[in-house]
């Protein structure tokens, strides 16, 4: 028998809470896409009323101290100052003048799961630490180290930048994900960082049926000076899409960002709409939409687990975004949603402001979960 089979405990998952359900929806159930669509006319707006003041996002021309490398690894720092302090601590206390022995390896095992790492993953990384250095003397530091080591093994094949294609023009990137999430606000910071490194960007907002989504996107464009696409309220959403790649072919752009509903207690209405979206726009481009986001809250913990395969039912994901690492969050969610879906990590974000988001990076994110 393994080393790590006689000290790892049997561990159960928590069930993952239930998202908060909203007032359901009625939807358009799928429909058959007849060679010709009729298409309700959709409104192309660069300015339009803002929202009311507390529902309108930062403001993303505002002067902003600039956001280096060091100005995003101390904002980073900061956002997971939380987990690594748990982290750090605890294995202080469990290895502080201590060999690693059965009873520690139980403990740091306790530790990681707590972190949101999940138990195969905690067992497996115990595992590993008993392998290499059991009945030696270790210190907190040599844990940590190895720790590091073992989760970019896990986080550095998947942390790939979300890059418009010049193959595929424009790049259709269509976003997904639950409510509350934070979609609308990080498909607003990433057009405003495209257009900032020169490519021509579309906004759609396709979530037809929640006026304040729209609003709140038409704010973004308006600051950002980047056109959006929009529709009468409750129109197909599907009809909004389309027309928006039509104007985005015409107009030359070089990147597409679809805002999408996310309704996922009514998971048949949202399946249906998430599907005729993806099918209208094969009509002009049979390779759209070319990326299929799924953005993910950090604070919601395992839940994220869930949301994941719950997407994965309804359309093809490509990869995921973190939002709201900005201390309230368990940093270890992180490693989990790689380590079980595999997805890559195209960005994550730590806050509000639109320098707050930046490619997922597996060193500089490991090294600080763990405080090193």
């Amino acid at each position: 028998m393994s080393i790590a089979n006689l000290f790892r405990r049997n561990k159960t998952k928590d069930t993952p809470a239930t998202d908060t359900p909203v007032e359901p929806v009625t939807v358009e159930a799928p429909i058959e896409i007849p060679a010709a669509i009729a298409i309700e006319p959709a409104i192309i707006e660069t300015a339009a009323v803002p929202a009311p003041a507390e529902q309108q996002p930062p403001d993303p021309t505002a002067p902003v101290k600039p956001a280096g490398k060091t100005s995003w690894l101390q904002r980073l720092r900061q956002g997971l100052s939380k987990s690594s302090g748990k982290l750090t601590g605890g294995i202080a206390g469990i290895f502080t003048k201590r060999k690693l022995d059965s009873e520690s390896l139980e403990d740091l095992e306790e530790l990681l799961i707590e972190a949101d790492l999940g138990a195969n993953l905690a067992a497996e990384l115990t595992a590993a630490l008993a392998k290499n250095r059991f009945e030696k003397d270790t210190s907190p530091e040599d844990v940590r180290a190895f720790l590091a080591g073992e989760i970019e093994k896990i986080l550095a094949p998947l942390a790939r930048p979300l890059a418009p294609d010049a193959a595929h023009k424009p790049t259709v990137i269509m976003m997904v994900g639950v409510n509350g999430n934070g979609k609308t606000t990080t498909v607003g910071k990433l057009a405003s960082q495209y257009k900032a490194q020169g490519n021509k960007v579309m906004l759609a907002a396709v979530d037809t049926f929640r006026a304040a989504a729209v609003e709140q996107l038409q704010v973004w464009g308006e600051r950002s000076d980047i056109p959006v696409v929009t529709g009468p309220a409750q129109s197909d959403p599907a009809a909004v899409a389309f027309k928006a790649l039509e104007e985005a072919r015409k107009e030359n752009a070089d990147v597409l960002l679809i805002d999408t509903a996310g309704r996922l207690q009514n998971k048949t209405n949202l399946m249906g709409e998430l599907q005729k979206i993806s099918k209208v726009l094969k009509k002009i481009d049979p390779a759209a939409p070319h990326h299929t986001v799924l953005v993910l809250d950090a604070t919601t913990g395992q839940n994220a687990l869930s949301q994941v395969q719950a997407f994965k039912e309804m359309v093809q994901i490509s990869g995921i975004i973190i939002t709201k690492l900005d201390g309230t969050a368990k940093g270890g969610i992180v490693v989990a949603l790689a380590k079980q879906t595999g997805l890559p990590i195209h960005y994550i974000g730590i806050g509000e402001a639109i320098e707050d988001i930046s490619p997922f990076e597996a060193t500089d994110f490991t090294k600080n979960l763990l405080d090193l």
